[in-house]
């Protein structure tokens, strides 16, 4: 792959989208086999997840470019598109790339664990990747995309959230409890963090180009009020379930949401890898 993909592709964002899989993968191992297939699942399901939040970061470009959001977007390095480095026919050959991946690694994924892709089981984990799929790519492409709506936080909730922690710990354990199920919320919130900083980061420019994001409808204090409120209920339900170790992190957070409430615009760039980054820390913490 050519250099000018690199920026395109967002490496920084995708050791966030492991983080469920991590936790939901930690949570469920004391439950599994323990065979090498074990951890050919959980090898199969960090693939999926990268690849899946690769065709969010190219079709979320895409879809910016096609509508100029992008277009006088200043104090960061552009992203492909930007750069006229990468044209759209490129884009979405470069997009249909990665959406064949994840089929095959997802597929793979569903087989290894039930040992068949003919059952209620496999039909239902299928369906769910089929969604995040177009989840990943309807963020900001087409007639009907939910970014500019302001329902991207819902969408980073429910699939990077809800659906990578749950639905690895059913890969591996073959069941859910409560304890998972309220996990799964708990880090869901600083990945939709992660997103809504992006979008206070970006506000005032969305606003320009109509991009409704939830932080837009908000405000600039609306939205930080907001992320500290995310932040503050991923440490409550973690005490809630007894995973008291991720209170490690709290002195990181409070740093952060400090740094937030003084500052806008591409200041807050800052903040994006030590959120991503204390993000998966929490997950790691979790399942200790």
């Amino acid at each position: 792959m050519k250099n000018k993909y690199l920026p395109s592709l967002r490496l920084r964002t995708l050791p966030l989208s492991m983080s469920g899989i991590i936790l939901g993968s930690g949570m469920a191992y004391p439950l599994a086999e323990h065979t090498p297939r074990t951890w050919v699942i959980i090898v199969l399901a960090l693939l999926t997840t990268v690849c899946l939040q690769t065709i969010s970061n190219l079709s979320n470009e895409l879809g910016d470019y096609l509508r100029g959001t992008d277009a006088d977007q200043k104090g960061r390095a552009p992203y492909g598109m930007q750069a006229g480095v990468i044209s759209v026919a490129e884009m979405k050959r470069l997009i249909g790339v990665f959406i064949v991946l994840s089929a095959v690694a997802g597929t793979a994924l569903v087989w290894t664990s039930f040992g068949t892709l003919c059952s209620v089981q496999s039909a239902v984990f299928i369906v769910f990747g089929v969604l995040a799929i177009v989840a990943a790519m309807a963020y900001t492409l087409g007639k009907h995309n939910y970014g500019y709506k302001g329902l991207g936080d819902l969408g980073v909730f429910l699939f990077f959230g809800l659906l990578s922690t749950l639905g690895s710990y059913y890969l591996l354990a073959h069941t859910l409890t409560v304890e998972a199920a309220l996990a799964a919320v708990a880090i869901a919130m600083p990945i939709v963090g992660v997103l809504n900083l992006n979008n206070v980061r970006d506000i005032d420019n969305d606003i320009r180009h109509g991009k409704l994001t939830f932080a837009s409808r908000l405000g600039k204090t609306g939205g930080k009020v907001y992320h500290a409120l995310l932040l503050m209920a991923c440490y409550v339900l973690f005490v809630c379930i007894g995973r008291y170790w991720v209170l490690l992190t709290l002195p990181v957070i409070g740093w952060h949401v400090w740094y937030i409430f003084r500052h806008d615009g591409h200041a807050l760039d800052i903040q994006m890898p030590v959120l991503m980054f204390t993000t998966i820390t929490i997950a790691l913490l979790a399942i200790v």
